[in-house]
């Protein structure tokens, strides 16, 4: 859409061919983008199809109609559309119990389908104490709505999803990451299901409890679980991606509810990822990549040669997107000790992570037409799976958290990673001394 739209407003006519299913979406791009009553043709055949003779038939049977759009004279409206009335609505858009609130939120689509935290001025009040930042200082504008991320708005939706004010500096940080990567609202709003995988780092994480042990990634702490869940409600809320909508990703992901865990800094041999990234140790941040599969298992051997030929022998050939190696301290310890460096173990993926000679040929199937993306064996391609390139010279992450164990995971898809620093209040430790002892305190069978 956003091409048809480029060339339209250059004084071509176009017409756009879109998946019956994806009309919603089409139509929202177009008016987020200022065209409201571009022309789109609805087609039965899935974007990602391959099959020529089912392509070849769809397009057939739209052709004429893709023809009438390009040559029917323009309709008053399309020649001079009717701007949207810009809703002013009160400042207090509903008063009822908690379930009367919960249901006027979730029927205009402002939650993601779990219960909320009502949004009161006092708990707005109250969590805005955990920035120094002004209510109505705009943060980042975020595609592809263009929503003005100000901080009152950050604050509401961290209240709704349960955070604490000792969040808000990383709530903004998070933020200003979905702004700097330029393709996070693709990944959002893709067919395929990317999740945000936040990564905190630095002595924040030990300020706000965030898990970086046993069961990071599981429900459990409130800030794993409700930083992840506020980013998501930011997404559907000041984004403008919401379900079927925007999101038309086929089969959904779990992740999206929350996918957060802090590195565990203080058992890991190697530099932590926002030192890596040009921050110093000192300093707190927050790291956004947008993983599509997450995927876990017992590895080969516990020493560095069982870890590493595990990874090898585990990638699924021919995918692309950045690839995430997880590891328990455990594991990074073992790599470690036999003299492997983060950068080593990156090198060491990226050069033996190939697609076999006779891959496709096995599976049947032609490789030049394979969902490689130029990265398989087929003609024209090679036989790397992560190749560094301009747009990603670091194609492998390494990232160390959990509990000591064996178990080793990936992560893979997506675009390179983003790290932003975050900026603490100056009443950072009085903040902190507030809320640092709310955690569980589980009852002994």
């Amino acid at each position: 859409m956003y091409d048809a739209i480029y060339i339209e407003k250059a004084g071509k006519p176009t017409v756009t061919f879109a998946f019956e299913h994806f009309l919603n979406d089409a139509m929202s791009a177009a008016s987020s983008k200022g065209m409201p009553v571009v022309r789109v043709v609805p087609e039965t055949i899935v974007s990602e199809s391959t099959v020529v003779a089912d392509i070849e038939k769809a397009i057939t049977a739209v052709f004429d109609d893709a023809v009438a759009a390009l040559t029917k004279p323009l309709t008053v409206e399309e020649k001079s559309p009717k701007p949207r009335e810009q809703e002013n609505p009160p400042r207090i858009v509903f008063k009822g119990s908690l379930e009367d609130v919960n249901r006027f939120f979730y029927q205009r689509g402002w939650t993601d389908g779990l219960p909320i935290i009502p949004p009161t001025e006092a708990a707005v009040a109250e969590m805005l104490t955990g920035t120094d930042l002004p209510a109505d200082h705009v943060v980042v504008e975020l595609e592809p709505r263009r929503g003005k991320a100000t901080v009152e708005k950050i604050a509401i939706n961290a209240v709704m999803a349960g955070c604490l004010p000792t969040y808000m500096p990383l709530l903004i940080a998070g933020v200003e990451c979905l702004s700097d990567n330029p393709v996070s609202g693709m990944m959002a709003a893709s067919t395929g299901s990317f999740s945000p995988f936040w990564l905190i780092n630095g002595p924040i994480a030990k300020d706000i409890n965030a898990r970086a042990t046993y069961g990071a990634t599981s429900p459990g702490d409130i800030a794993n679980a409700t930083i992840g869940r506020a980013l998501g409600l930011l997404t559907k809320n000041m984004r403008g991606i919401r379900k079927q909508i925007e999101d038309m990703g086929v089969l959904g992901n779990p992740g999206k509810y929350s996918w957060v865990a802090a590195e565990n800094e203080e058992y890991s041999p190697f530099e932590s990822q926002h030192v890596e990234r040009g921050l110093n140790k000192e300093d707190s941040a927050i790291t956004l990549t947008f993983p599509q599969s997450f995927q876990q298992m017992m590895p080969f051997g516990t020493d560095a040669k069982g870890l590493l030929a595990t990874v090898i022998g585990s990638i699924v050939p021919a995918r692309m997107g950045q690839f995430i190696l997880l590891l328990t301290p455990t594991n990074a310890r073992s790599c470690a000790d036999a003299g492997w460096t983060k950068k080593a173990i990156k090198d060491y993926i990226v050069k033996n992570a190939v697609v076999p000679e006779d891959y496709f040929e096995r599976l049947g199937i032609d490789g030049s037409r394979a969902f490689d993306r130029g990265t398989g064996s087929g003609p024209g391609g090679t036989r790397d799976i992560f190749r560094p390139s301009q747009r990603d010279p670091d194609p492998v992450q390494v990232f160390v958290y959990g509990g000591f164990g064996s178990w080793m995971g990936f992560a893979q898809g997506g675009p390179p990673p983003v790290t932003r620093k975050v900026e603490l209040p100056k009443d950072w430790t009085k903040l902190v001394a507030k809320y640092k002892n709310i955690v569980p305190n589980y009852f002994r069978y």
